[in-house]
């Protein structure tokens, strides 16, 4: 219990702080591993650094995870789960267009909230504790999963060969999430300029897709809209 000294000089004792209840310290732990496995990685994090940090003591830490292997699976699955379902969201909601829009505003959002998740997650250290599954690149195969599906259904209906969904897929997703990582360091422009334009590329690309494109030759020349001035 902390003491004080009243203002006339005496000894006035303050109330003792509000004590935790079991939820409410587990997870303050998994916020203060999240931090530090982040900034650390699994192998630069200690059982003692984290008690310190949050304030405990280290039998604290092991009654609630049984050990560090365990509180970092906590605090992968429930990274996965965030960034999951705002992807899964995204993608099964709305219009092509907008859907598009979402995805890509959902990843970046992730990031911008949850930067210290998303620096464990892309740092993909496995444990015997973690599944194999429990990976950012393995959330990125959902999500190419789920967009090559879209894809499928729409190539088919537009005259194309379905077949090459796969790939189209791998290039827009691939796309969206190398730009997101490279928008997680510099923060600029907004998150929204930044899905703008990813959807500006990935839609206008996507209206106006050549079903049977071939490479060109050094000689090729650009065919001249009309109405366009020479340059």
């Amino acid at each position: 219990m902390a003491i004080s000294r009243s203002p006339e000089g005496g000894e006035v004792q303050r109330a003792p702080r509000a004590r935790m209840t079991g939820a409410q310290r587990r997870l303050q732990l998994i916020e203060v591993a999240r931090g530090l496995f982040a900034e650390r990685g699994f192998e630069g994090t200690s059982i003692e650094e984290i008690a310190q940090r949050a304030g405990v003591s280290k039998p604290i830490v092991y009654e609630h995870f049984g050990g560090k292997e365990g509180l970092y699976a906590v605090v992968v699955d429930r990274e996965m789960e965030t960034l999951l379902e705002m992807v899964t969201q995204s993608l099964t909601r709305n219009r092509s267009l907008y859907r598009i829009q979402q995805v890509a505003l959902a990843l970046l959002t992730y990031m911008e909230e949850r930067t210290d998740g998303f620096r464990i997650l892309v740092r993909g250290d496995s444990t015997a504790s973690t599944s194999e599954t429990a990976t950012y690149s393995s959330l990125l195969n959902d999500a190419i999963s789920q967009v090559e599906h879209i894809l499928a259904g729409d190539f088919e209906r537009r005259g194309f060969d379905p077949s090459l969904a796969p790939l189209y897929a791998q290039a827009l997703v691939g796309m969206v999430s190398v730009t997101a990582q490279w928008w997680l360091d510099v923060r600029e422009p907004s998150k929204e300029v930044v899905a703008a334009h990813l959807v500006n590329l990935c839609w206008n690309g996507l209206t106006r897709l050549d079903p049977n494109p071939e490479l060109v030759e050094s000689d090729y020349v650009e065919p001249r809209e009309s109405g366009a001035e020479e340059v």
